[in-house]
C-alpha cells in the first residue's frame, strides 16, 4: 500500500488545473536526470511501492542521480531537489503557504485555502496567535496531564514494559483536544470518540485514495465519511460556543474565532490542527524519549540542565524557556527520526536550480528525510548527537529546512513546548531505559513513525 506522503503529492497534481497532460514519451524531464517511466499509465509508481516508501524511493534515486532529480508520477513529471545547496536556490522565504497544511486541505477537499498572499498571511498569524496563547493560557494543564502520565508510570514495577507508542498517542490526544478545543475534552470518553474518529479520517486518506479502494468499497468510505462528519459537527458546535461566550481559559480555536475568518476558514483550520497536532506532537514524544533509552550520555545531560533549572522549583513557562539543551535534543530527534520526510511546492513561474530548467507547473519535491541525513551537511549523520545544534550554522540550516524559526508550522512549534514540559516532568523524576533486543523498525509517512509498538522500561530517580 503506498504511504499517505504518495498520496499526498499526487493528489496536489490533480488540483493543479493548468497543468498539460504530459505524457512520458512528450519530453526529457527538462534535461533533469532521473528515471523513465516504468509504465505508460502509472509513471514510476510501481518503483515508489517496491521501495517501501516515496521516502525510500527518493533516497536510492538521490544516491543514483544526484542533489537534483525527476521521476513520474503517473503521467506528470515531479522533480525532487536532496540537499541544502539546492534547497537554498528554490526555497522562497517570503512564501505565507504551508505545504504541510496544503497538502492535508487538499487530501480533505478543502477548498478554502486556494486564497491570496493576503489572505494565507492573516491566517498564518492567527494560527502562530492560536499556538502562542493556547500555550500560555493551558500551561498548568499541560503540566497536569504531564504529571498524571508520570504518576502511572511511577506507578509500575521496575521491570514493566511500557508501550510508549499508545501511552504518547494517548497524552497528545489529551493535549491537543483540551488545549485546542476546548474543556468539553476534559471528559476521557469525548477524547476516546475523537480519537477513534481522528484515527479513521488520519489512516483512510492516507491509502484509500490513490488505488481507488475507498470508492470501490462502500463499507470503508461510509465509515470515513461518517468520521469525518462527526468531527466536522465537533468543531462546528464548539466554533459556535465560543463565539457566544466568554471563557476564562483561552484555546486555540479562540484565536481563530476572534480573527477575521468565516466559518468555514475558522472550521478548516482547526480541522487541520487538531488533526496533524495530534500525530506530530504523539511522534515527536515517541522518538524522543526512543532516543534517550539509547543514549544515556544525553539523558544524563538532559537531566543535569533540567535539574540546574528547576531545582526543586516547580517547572514554570519562564523557566522552561531555558532548556537550551533540551531543544537541541528535540530538534535532533527531529532530524534523526526524519519526523516529516517529504514536502513540496508547486513550482509557480519557470525557475533554475544549479544548471538545470524547471519548468511552470511541476510538483517539487523537498525530500527533506534526504537532506536531513547528508553527510555533507551533518557530520555522523546516522548518531543521536544533539550536541551538533550548538553550531549557530546548523540551526539556521535546520530553520531554512522549516523545523525552527520563522519557517516552522504552528503544529510542530505546538508540539516542540509539549514534549518539552512532557520531557521535564519525565526526566526529572525518572531514568528512561530501552528494553533489551528491541529493534525499532521505520515506518516512512507524512509522519514518521515505528512499524510496531515500541517497548520502554523506567526506574526511579528518587
Amino acid at each position: 500500500m503506498l504511504d499517505f506522503a504518495i498520496f499526498a503529492v499526487t493528489f496536489l497534481l490533480a488540483l493543479v488545473a493548468a497543468v498539460l497532460y504530459l505524457y512520458p514519451a512528450s519530453r526529457q524531464a527538462a534535461g533533469i536526470p532521473g528515471i523513465t517511466p516504468t509504465e505508460e499509465k502509472d509513471g514510476n509508481l510501481p518503483d515508489i511501492v517496491n521501495s517501501g516508501s516515496l521516502h525510500e524511493f527518493l533516497v536510492h534515486l538521490h544516491e543514483r542521480y544526484g542533489p537534483v532529480v525527476s521521476f513520474w508520477f503517473g503521467r506528470r513529471l515531479v522533480v525532487s531537489l536532496g540537499t541544502v545547496d539546492v534547497l537554498k536556490q528554490h526555497i522562497n522565504p517570503n512564501k505565507t503557504s504551508d505545504p504541510f497544511e496544503t497538502m492535508l486541505k487538499s487530501l480533505l477537499r478543502y477548498h478554502s485555502g486556494v486564497a491570496n498572499v493576503s489572505e494565507n498571511h492573516t491566517r498564518k498569524k492567527l494560527n502562530e496567535s492560536g499556538v502562542t496563547n493556547s500555550l500560555r493560557s493551558n500551561f498548568a494543564l499541560l503540566l497536569k496531564l504531564s504529571e498524571e502520565l508520570l504518576d502511572k508510570w511511577l506507578s509500575y514495577p521496575e521491570a514493566q514494559h511500557v508501550p510508549l507508542c499508545q501511552h504518547m498517542l494517548g497524552f497528545a490526544m489529551k493535549s491537543v483536544t483540551q488545549m485546542v478545543l476546548g474543556s468539553t475534552f476534559e471528559d476521557d470518553q469525548e477524547v476516546i470518540h475523537f480519537q477513534k474518529n481522528h484515527g479513521t479520517v488520519w489512516s483512510e486518506i492516507g491509502k484509500g485514495f490513490l488505488d481507488g479502494s475507498l470508492d470501490k468499497s462502500t463499507t470503508r468510505k461510509k465509515q470515513y465519511e461518517d468520521a469525518l462528519r462527526q468531527l466536522e459537527s465537533i468543531l462546528k458546535k464548539i466554533i459556535k460556543e465560543r463565539k457566544g461566550g466568554n471563557f476564562s481559559q483561552h484555546i486555540f480555536i479562540d484565536s481563530l474565532v476572534q480573527g477575521n475568518l468565516n466559518d468555514q476558514q475558522i472550521l478548516e483550520d482547526s480541522m487541520i490542527f487538531s488533526l496533524a497536532s495530534c500525530v506530530i506532537t504523539a511522534k515527536l514524544c515517541t522518538w524522543a524519549i526512543c532516543f534517550l533509552t539509547t543514549s544515556e550520555e544525553v539523558q544524563r545531560k538532559l537531566y543535569e540542565e533540567i535539574d540546574q533549572v528547576f531545582g526543586k522549583d516547580p517547572i514554570t513557562p519562564e523557566k522552561i524557556e531555558q532548556l537550551r539543551y533540551c531543544r537541541q535534543v528535540l530538534c535532533e530527534t527531529v532530524r534523526a527520526a526524519k519526523l516529516t520526510p517529504v514536502s513540496a511546492r508547486l513550482q509557480d513561474i519557470e525557475g533554475k536550480v544549479d544548471k538545470f530548467i524547471i519548468p511552470r507547473e511541476t510538483l517539487v519535491l523537498y525530500a527533506l528525510g534526504v537532506v536531513l541525513q547528508d553527510p555533507s551537511t551533518w557530520p555522523s549523520p546516522h548518531k543521536f548527537d544533539p550536541d551538533r545544534f550548538d553550531d549557530e550554522s546548523m540551526m539556521k540550516t535546520f530553520s531554512l529546512l522549516g523545523f525552527s524559526g520563522t519557517q516552522e508550522c504552528p503544529e510542530l512549534r505546538f508540539a516542540y513546548m509539549v514534549t518539552t514540559v512532557l520531557l521535564s516532568v519525565l526526566v526529572r523524576r525518572l531514568h528512561l531505559l530501552s528494553v533489551e533486543g528491541q529493534l525499532i523498525e521505520t515506518k516512512y509517512e507524512l509522519v514518521t513513525s515505528s512499524k510496531e509498538e515500541a517497548w520502554i522500561t523506567v526506574s526511579k530517580r528518587y
